[in-house]
């Protein structure tokens, strides 16, 4: 049965900082994410879990460790996995540089790693601390995947998983959505994941994601700013500049997984959502993980797998979360 919010999501638990695991495969806005979560006051970095998807995986783990040295943050790291769970990796370096960073030539010695791989570590996290944790994934949906081939209830003993991937319901006809990426990357890992039994899984897809622009004035207001933290946000944006002035002819970028992190601090950023069932569809060149409903809210025009309820976002508060993140990074 789906429902659709006006007013915020409320937060599981309620407590006033949230402990956070992140899964992610490290290029330029997965580095803008974890600077700006480290920026906020009411969340806790608990560990950060690798996985290839905008580099290959052992550049995204040593991107991990350049971030956390920056922030000096010292929190478990764990490589994950370097490949989908079936058929060969795809590796945006066209859209964050071959290492991820923008190919900037920075030192990025391999950080200490935890005995464990990501997905073991997911696991073990989670029975450490049942319900005290959050997950937020940005990446490919690979290392969840494997997890829970580990321990099926897995998304059960996380407080919440905020994901950044999903195409939201079925656009308007004649309307496209940008590529889902995370999904397209690792399409068997994500039909495990939306399937799986879970307290909240919240999908921040490219349906809202691309309504967060961080434009040129934005850009400039990091630009003044002379801290480390800003210095390295912008120094690292040329190579993702350089492939959305092909989307829109101006050098401004999404601010995709940033605000999946957004969301899961300050649900008021969603203002608009849909709790139904996801399915991952193909086309025969992409896949993508699409709410089974319609632009017009009804059940789509074929048969569909019955999962679990996901919070799907269908519209969010661009200008406040923008002004929110600029305001973190400065």
């Amino acid at each position: 049965m789906s429902s659709e919010g006006s007013n915020p999501p409320e937060r599981a638990g309620g407590t006033s900082v949230r402990r956070v695991v992140v899964d992610t495969d490290t290029g330029i806005d997965d580095a803008h994410t974890l600077l700006y979560l480290a920026a906020r006051a009411d969340a806790e970095i608990v560990a950060i879990t690798s996985v290839f998807g905008n580099c290959a995986v052992d550049d995204s783990v040593r991107n991990i460790g350049y971030v956390t040295r920056l922030l000096d943050l010292e929190v478990p790291i764990a490589l994950g996995a370097a490949g989908p769970l079936e058929g060969s990796p795809h590796i945006a370096s066209y859209v964050h540089g071959k290492d991820g960073l923008g190919d900037r030539g920075y030192l990025r010695p391999t950080p200490e790693l935890a005995a464990e791989s990501s997905a073991e570590l997911l696991v073990r996290l989670a029975d450490e601390a049942p319900g005290e944790l959050d997950l937020l994934a940005l990446g490919p949906l690979t290392n969840l995947g494997l997890a829970l081939r580990i321990d099926p209830n897995l998304l059960l003993k996380y407080r919440s998983v905020v994901l950044m991937g999903g195409s939201g319901p079925y656009a308007e006809p004649g309307v496209l959505r940008m590529i889902d990426a995370n999904i397209n990357n690792d399409p068997a890992a994500a039909r495990l994941v939306f399937a799986a039994p879970r307290n909240l899984l919240v999908s921040v897809g490219v349906n809202v994601t691309a309504s967060t622009i961080l434009d040129e004035q934005a850009i400039g207001a990091l630009r003044a700013v002379k801290t480390p933290v800003a210095r390295f946000a912008v120094e690292i944006l040329d190579s993702y500049l350089d492939f959305y002035q092909n989307e829109w002819g101006r050098r401004i970028i999404p601010l995709h997984d940033p605000l999946a992190a957004g969301v899961l601090l300050d649900p008021g950023f969603a203002t608009g959502w849909i709790d139904g069932p996801v399915n991952v569809v193909g086309d025969g060149f992409l896949s993508r993980a699409r709410l089974m409903r319609t632009s017009d809210g009804l059940p789509p025009a074929f048969r569909y797998e019955k999962t679990p309820d996901t919070r799907v976002l269908t519209s969010v508060d661009a200008a406040r979360f923008v002004q929110d993140f600029v305001g973190a990074l400065s």
